[in-house]
């Protein structure tokens, strides 16, 4: 057997290949908190309110599926839809002034007072008012969503 080299240094590549696994860490840490940071001065209003209204047609639709369509299955979802339209000019500030959108907006509060002025009793009447509702958030969402 021959004896190690007392003259030989030992490789550094082990040193290298820790601090490239560490550099890439700390890299990999960094983004994600910037990406939270990011994310976290975005104003998440306007989209919370879509998602809330969406959610509110979804069980009005599951309502109708399950034939469950009476005032007491029906009227919460459609006050819902209805309080959460008093936000929509409040949730889009930079939309306000725009005529197209004051519009819009305005017709989807007027769709819902008159529907829940008059609601809807059996399930082809919230089939009716469904599409009623959808039109008038149409209105809005072939001017201005992405």
């Amino acid at each position: 057997m021959s004896s190690p080299d007392p003259n030989r240094r030992p490789s550094n590549a082990g040193r290298y290949l820790f601090m490239l696994v560490l550099g890439l860490a700390l890299g990999a840490i960094a983004t994600v908190m910037l990406l939270r940071t990011l994310e976290a001065r975005k104003d998440h209003f306007p989209t919370s309110l879509m998602q809330v209204q969406d959610w509110h047609m979804k069980q009005l639709s599951a309502d109708v599926k399950q034939n469950r369509c009476n005032a007491t299955d029906i009227l919460p979802h459609l006050q819902a839809l209805r309080m959460t339209a008093t936000d929509i000019d409040v949730a889009f500030p930079d939309l306000r002034e725009d005529k197209r959108f004051g519009t819009a907006s305005s017709d989807m509060r007027a769709t819902m007072d008159k529907i829940i002025a008059n609601p809807p009793l059996t399930c082809e009447g919230v089939g009716a008012a469904m599409k009623e509702i959808g039109q008038s958030c149409k209105g809005c969402h072939q001017d201005f969503k992405n």
